[in-house]
């Protein structure tokens, strides 16, 4: 062994990555084990748009490169009923047949467990995997590049991401081939496709626009399984636990089945995700790899602040937003990611917000008949607060390429002052958190 290389890890061993610990295992790796998947990825996908540009070319309707704004499901779903193209059929076929480790029940409770913590899952969305998220360089390097996450833009393709999450646990036939949830989770994995081939010529064009050999290929099978992680280990054991909300084993072992099969239809590598133990193992292991913050990190971390603050229908100030993302991720890792100190009024609110999903997730999940109150409403008030209210998405999107990689459309921080006035903002923002807690109060002292 030389002088230079990195002594393995012990089993049992303590590891504290920016300040979440765990405990080395035989099933944990190493970045150095890991590093092969950075250069594997979801070769059929890109196949199937490779095909789609050659019957297009044959047909006299070819576009201007592979990230066209063509809704490529629709073609994709065409071909393959025509039945003439072996990798159109190779990848209809995969997409519309149903792993047999698949039990619907499971699938099932696994999407009710969305909702039964629904509030922390979204706010966990958002600074855990959003705004910490953006702390793993490599992925920082791909998404700047599609300008995606400019404070004009953020918001809105937060909420097309979260569209996606809607979908998927909507209800069981959603997710079923056929199903939306089921049609956004191809639609995304032909957009990677998509995104992956434009940054592949652009860099054959100027290398120095995008690393492969430094970041690996973009959306890669690492990218990609850390993203179904994102989702659900890590909202499990760092999003949700930063908020005091701990599942029930069965509740983590259901919600890592229905992300299972999510990845299974966007093309992704699904064995990590065999069990809760599995999928933790890898989370760690990721999170301890990955999450190095750079300039782009900090771009984006706080471009996405930036496009919510001031923002209907609670209008955050940019503090109280702080706040959260130092309260959530720890001060560390803010630090890390340039996200700038919040005032103590800021922690008093952020802390607040804590003590009301702790009080909403173990009062109503503590009464079945509340708890399935709770999820009803929440699947009609998300949707309606996400996709069709008034400040939401206005309607559902289909995942076109809006935000296509350019060479001069590399994220940059930038700064919107817009909104309401700050004592405004600061009276709808303590509303928002107290009077929720003064009826989980009340719908409490009922219960009993």
């Amino acid at each position: 062994m030389s002088n230079t290389a990195k002594a393995l890890p012990v089993n049992g061993e303590l590891h504290d990555c920016w300040g979440y610990k765990f405990r080395w295992t035989e099933l944990h790796q190493t970045e150095d084990q890991l590093k092969p998947l950075l250069y594997t990825y979801d070769t059929l996908g890109s196949e199937v748009l490779e095909q789609i540009q050659k019957h297009k070319t044959a047909s006299g309707k070819a576009t201007t490169g592979p990230a066209s704004r063509d809704d490529l499901f629709t073609t994709v779903k065409e071909l393959a009923l025509s039945g003439e193209d072996e990798v159109i059929n190779k990848f209809w076929k995969e997409v519309n047949t149903i792993p047999d480790w698949v039990d619907w029940d499971q699938i099932k409770r696994g999407q009710d467990v969305f909702y039964r913590y629904g509030e922390a899952f979204l706010i966990g969305g958002t600074f855990s995997s959003l705004v910490a998220g953006m702390g793993a360089a490599r992925i920082a390097e791909t998404l700047a590049r599609t300008g995606g996450f400019a404070p004009k833009v953020g918001r809105k393709r937060m909420f097309e991401t979260t569209q996606h999450l809607l979908n998927v646990t909507k209800t069981l036939e959603s997710i079923q081939p056929g199903g939306q949830g089921w049609l956004d989770s191809v639609r995304v994995r032909l957009l990677h496709a998509s995104v992956r081939s434009r940054i592949l010529g652009m860099a054959k064009t100027r290398p120095s626009y995008y690393d492969v050999e430094s970041f690996g290929v973009p959306i890669n099978d690492q990218d990609t399984i850390a993203t179904i992680a994102t989702y659900s280990s890590q909202a499990l054991w760092l999003a949700l636990p930063s908020q005091g909300i701990y599942l029930k084993q069965q509740e983590i072992e259901d919600y890592i089945q229905l992300w299972r099969l999510v990845g299974y239809y966007m093309g992704t590598p699904t064995d990590v995700f065999k069990t809760a133990v599995t999928s933790k193992a890898y989370f760690d292991s990721v999170l301890e790899a990955d999450v190095k913050p750079t300039e782009i990190s900090k771009v984006l971390a706080n471009n996405i602040i930036t496009s919510l603050a001031d923002q209907p229908p609670h209008y955050p100030s940019k503090d109280f937003l702080h706040a959260q993302s130092r309260v959530y991720n720890g001060e560390e890792l803010c630090d890390a990611l340039a996200i700038p100190k919040a005032s103590y009024l800021g922690y008093v609110k952020a802390y607040l917000q804590v003590v009301l999903l702790m009080t909403v997730a173990y009062v109503f999940r503590s009464f079945s008949f509340l708890d399935k109150w709770r999820i009803q409403h929440n699947r009609k008030s998300f949707w309606e607060m996400v996709i069709t209210g008034i400040h939401g998405l206005g309607g559902e999107t289909s995942f076109k390429m809006q935000y296509e990689p350019e060479f001069d459309a590399i994220s940059k921080l930038e700064k919107v002052g817009r909104g309401a006035s700050v004592a405004t903002k600061n009276i709808i923002t303590m509303l928002a958190v107290v009077i929720p807690m003064g009826a989980v109060g009340a719908m409490y002292a009922f219960a009993k």
